[in-house]
């Protein structure tokens, strides 16, 4: 299974959550991200999200931003939205319902009736990067418990 994890810049969140939700799985499974502008392309994540996955024992130090293309849609069996605007951007680029089906929100897995987006924490101060990296967790204990589920009764 390929996992992608999808923000704006591919600098701050995706980051996080892709290296938390890699931590989280066997090597079996890739999981990589993307941002929907190509503003920040070849950059390392935010020195923000790196501390405060390095302060959790994620590593994220090989990082480098990149946008989506329209590969991903055919390489990817999901797409994880960061917020309303990643997915919608990433349902335009989608060819077929096939494709969009691909793409949720990643909150959406908790199912808490909290707000189903998880905020950029790029304007904030570390203690918005640690409460992101909480809430990316929380999601990403959720999809391993299930992919890892579903890879047990294939």
């Amino acid at each position: 299974m390929k996992i992608l994890m999808l923000c704006l810049g591919n600098i701050c969140r995706s980051p996080l959550a892709e290296g938390i939700l890699r931590s989280k799985l066997s090597s079996d499974f890739e999981v990589d991200s993307a941002g929907t502008i190509s503003m920040h392309e070849g950059e390392k994540a935010d020195k923000r999200s790196i501390k405060v996955a390095a302060n959790h024992h994620v590593d994220i130090n090989e990082h480098r931003s990149r946008p989506i293309t329209t590969k991903d849609f055919e390489n990817f069996d999901r797409i994880y939205c960061m917020d309303l605007h990643n997915l919608q951007d990433a349902l335009s680029m989608a060819k077929n319902n096939e494709q969009g089906a691909k793409v949720s929100l990643i909150l959406d897995v908790l199912n808490s009736g909290k707000s189903n987006e998880v905020p950029d924490p790029y304007w904030g101060d570390l203690s918005d990067f640690e409460k992101v990296y909480q809430m990316l967790d929380e999601a990403c204990n959720v999809i391993a418990k299930e992919i890892n589920f579903n890879s047990k009764t294939i």
